[in-house]
């Protein structure tokens, strides 16, 4: 079967792209699942598969960069490694994204936790040859033009595929990211700015009510 498909009866229309998203439109109703949110058990999985394969270092970070900074896929593959890294080699505290990196077209700043500066230094030192002006992510293909957002869409899919997480996409480690937040008791606003979200109605269709945040929620009362 070809990669791209559409199938209509009467006002259904189901449509698949590149073997990832799957959107099904009814009358003028769109629906698209929601990414699998990862549980800090299954992050471990994933992480631990790997650490069992090639360039285990440069899909550690970014894993961990859509997970630890809530960056969306097309983020991470446009990101240089000027972006990330000064000119003394030491990674930034904060990421700025200029309006042509974002989904929205409006530049915003990416918070850089202590741990996610960690593990991007430790990528930064490993083998892989890094020039300012490189993307701050190869690829097999080009190390030095590196991933598009589809083949990093394409990466994460069969990453997850492989490690055993049904149901995960790109787009599970910005989804994940927002969700810990708000179980944490981040407030809404500063989700918002954290994960560039200009509507709150957005932030809210992200956020997965699980069932950790249902019992913190009654203990409240």
């Amino acid at each position: 079967m070809p990669q791209n498909y559409k199938i209509g009866v009467g006002n259904l229309n189901i449509r698949k792209h590149n073997k990832t998203t799957e959107n099904i439109t009814l009358g003028s109703l769109s629906m698209s699942k929601q990414a699998k949110t990862l549980t800090a058990t299954e992050l471990r999985r994933v992480l631990d598969y790997v650490a069992t394969r090639k360039h285990s270092a440069r899909n550690r970070a970014m894993l961990l960069i859509t997970h630890w900074a809530g960056l969306r896929v097309g983020e991470v593959a446009s990101l240089r490694v000027s972006d990330v890294v000064d000119a003394e080699g030491k990674i930034y505290n904060e990421i700025i994204l200029s309006a042509e990196q974002t989904k929205g077209n409006h530049a915003r700043t990416v918070f850089v936790s202590e741990k996610l500066r960690k593990e991007l230094e430790l990528y930064i030192n490993s083998p892989a040859s890094h020039t300012p002006s490189s993307k701050l992510f190869y690829s097999q293909k080009s190390a030095s033009d590196g991933f598009t957002a589809n083949s990093l869409a394409q990466f994460f899919h069969f990453l997850y595929k492989k490690a055993g997480i049904h149901g995960a996409s790109s787009h599970s480690g910005r989804r994940t990211f927002i969700t810990n937040l708000a179980n944490k008791g981040v407030g809404v606003r500063v989700i918002m700015g954290l994960s560039g979200h200009r509507q709150l109605s957005s932030v809210q269709c992200y956020i997965d009510c699980n069932d950790d945040l249902k019992r913190r929620a009654v203990e409240l009362v």
